[in-house]
């Protein structure tokens, strides 16, 4: 089997999971956006995704994703790792989204960014906002990723309060030891009170390969998989 064939049966495969989900959950299935996380895989293996369809890929580390979207400029390119504020002017000159702000120094470091990639030409006129999704930690261990609950409306105010970021949502990544569905059905509530306050259109990022039936059930619009589309990572 070709590396093309791999690639489309596994897409094809995890589409048909999410078709179902939906269905089960009683949602349209246009409601939830799969987005494929290419970490370690190369640059032909996007590609390949590219040719079946898929417009947005995710990455985990700035560097590796500065270069594939330099290869890739057709295709929009999700930061979903963690972001160190030293990273803000590097992630601000590629990336369409970035799903894991969770303080106040990457929302300033990322606005400032992109008006610096602006001035350098390395974004559009078109291309001014960079959406912005604030990461939840849900249970508040913070050195694992995430803004604790305390701390969401805040960032929130914050992002509405720059230039050119935009806020686009909440993300979540349920941590090992508690069941993801209640995870995720939390995460949906604080979702829908951060759009009623905020009067925003707001998604939710959350579920991958091993709880994206749950995620979908819970709510999520975005769900992020990876080795269930493209096989098992190539070592770093």
């Amino acid at each position: 089997m070709s590396r093309y064939e791999e690639i489309e049966q596994g897409l094809r495969a995890v589409q048909a999971q999410i078709a179902r989900a939906c269905q089960q959950a009683g949602r349209d299935i246009d409601s939830v956006t799969l987005l494929p996380v290419t970490k370690f895989h190369p640059v032909s293996d996007i590609a390949i995704l590219q040719q079946l369809g898929i417009t947005e890929v995710g990455e985990n580390r700035e560097q590796e994703a500065r270069k594939k979207a330099s290869e890739l400029p057709s295709l929009r390119f999700s930061m979903i790792g963690h972001i160190q504020s030293k990273k803000c002017n590097a992630v601000a000159r590629w990336a369409d989204s970035v799903h894991s702000l969770d303080s106040l120094k990457l929302v300033e470091g990322l606005d400032r960014g992109v008006q610096r990639a602006i001035d350098a030409g390395e974004r559009s006129e078109n291309h001014t906002e960079l959406n912005c999704f604030v990461q939840w930690s849900a249970d508040g261990d913070t050195s694992r990723g995430g803004a604790p609950t305390t701390d969401l409306r805040y960032l929130a105010e914050a992002i509405m309060q720059t230039s050119h970021l935009k806020l686009s949502g909440l993300m979540v990544v349920p941590p090992r030891e508690v069941p993801a569905r209640s995870v995720f059905d939390q995460a949906q509530q604080l979702r829908m009170e951060l759009a009623e306050e905020f009067h925003q259109d707001l998604q939710l990022s959350a579920g991958m390969s091993a709880d994206l039936d749950d995620a979908i059930a819970a709510g999520s619009n975005i769900v992020r998989v990876g080795t269930a589309i493209l096989g098992q990572r190539p070592l770093a």
